[in-house]
C-alpha cells in the first residue's frame, strides 16, 4: 500500500498548471492525503473516478483545508478533532482565528489502521500562534492520535509546520527561534517521537539535504535551500510493515513537494 501526503497550496492552482493528473498517473497512490486545499469540494476541478474523495474545508473561503482521496473505501471518516479533546486542551479561537473551523484534520479508518491527515497551524512570522501550537494544538493532536492507537495503529501525515532537528532545514543557525524552528514547535514534534511514533523517512535517510518546502525567493528550490516540514509518522507497531519512505522533490506545482510511504498491506 502506498500513501502519499502533499501540501498542494491550492488544489485548483495545481490542476490549472496541468501538474496534478500526471502526478497521479506516475505515482498512483492508494491513499492520497492533501493539505492546504484552499477549496470546497464542489469547487475542485479534480476528476479521479478511481478514488473516493473526503474533504474537510475551512469555513473561511480559499484558506487551509484538507482532503483524502482513497481507492479503498474507509470503514469510517471523521473530520476535525473530538470536542472532548478540544475542551480538555482549551482549543478554541485565538487572535488569528479558530483552528476548529479551518479544516485541519481528517481521519480515515481502515481494517488494520487509521490514516490521519493534518495541516498544523503555522506559528506566523510574529510567533503569534506559538501559544496555540505549544499549549493547545500539539498536545491535543497527540492526545487524539494516542486515543486512536488504543483501537488500532495510526498513520498520520501532513504539513506539521516544523523542522524537527537542525538536519531538517538548510540553515538552522540563521533560523533558530524563528517560526518553524522554535523550541516550542520542536518540543511538540519530539513529543510524538517520545510517545513511540516513528518518523518513517528517517528510517532510510540520515543527515541533511532532504527538504519538502522551499521559499519562492532567491531561487531557493533550485538551490535546495529548504525545510523538511512534511512528514509521515506511524505507530511503532507498524515498524515491520514499513518498506520504503521517500521525499518526491521532482513533483512540481506547489511550494511543497509530496512525501510517500510504502506499507506491507
Amino acid at each position: 500500500m502506498k500513501i502519499i501526503s502533499w501540501n498542494v497550496n491550492g488544489i485548483r492552482a495545481v490542476v490549472k498548471k496541468g501538474l496534478f493528473a500526471p502526478f497521479i498517473e506516475k505515482y498512483d497512490p492508494d491513499i492520497l492525503c492533501l493539505q492546504e486545499t484552499k477549496a470546497q469540494q464542489h469547487e475542485s476541478p479534480v476528476n479521479l473516478p478511481q478514488y473516493t474523495e473526503y474533504w474537510n474545508s475551512a469555513t473561511k473561503k480559499g484558506y487551509s483545508g484538507t482532503a483524502i482521496f482513497t481507492k479503498t473505501k474507509p470503514l469510517s471518516i471523521v473530520n476535525g478533532l473530538p470536542e472532548t479533546i478540544c475542551e480538555k486542551f482549551g482549543l478554541c479561537a485565538d487572535t488569528y482565528g479558530d483552528p476548529r473551523t479551518e479544516g485541519r484534520v481528517i481521519t480515515a479508518e481502515y481494517k488494520d489502521f487509521y490514516t490521519v491527515t493534518v495541516y498544523t497551524p503555522n506559528a506566523k512570522d510574529d510567533l503569534s500562534r506559538i501559544p496555540l501550537r505549544h499549549k493547545q494544538w500539539d498536545p491535543a493532536f497527540l492526545a487524539y492520535c494516542k486515543s486512536l492507537e488504543k483501537k488500532k495503529s495510526v498513520v498520520f501525515c501532513g504539513d506539521l509546520n516544523v523542522a524537527h532537528t537542525p538536519d531538517d532545514l538548510a540553515r538552522p543557525k540563521e533560523n533558530e527561534g524563528l517560526k518553524g524552528f522554535t523550541k516550542e514547535e520542536r518540543e511538540g514534534f519530539q513529543a510524538f517521537i517520545d510517545a513511540g511514533f516513528i518518523d518513517t523517512f528517517r528510517i532510510f535517510h540520515k543527515g541533511n539535504g532532504f527538504y519538502t518546502w522551499w521559499s519562492h525567493f532567491a531561487n531557493a528550490r533550485a538551490r535546495n535551500v529548504g525545510w523538511r516540514i512534511d512528514y509521515i509518522l506511524v505507530s511503532s507497531k507498524l515498524k515491520d510493515k514499513i518498506k520504503k519512505a521517500e521525499i518526491l522533490p521532482d513533483v512540481m506545482g506547489s511550494d511543497h513537494c509530496p512525501v510517500s510511504l510504502n506499507l506491507d498491506f
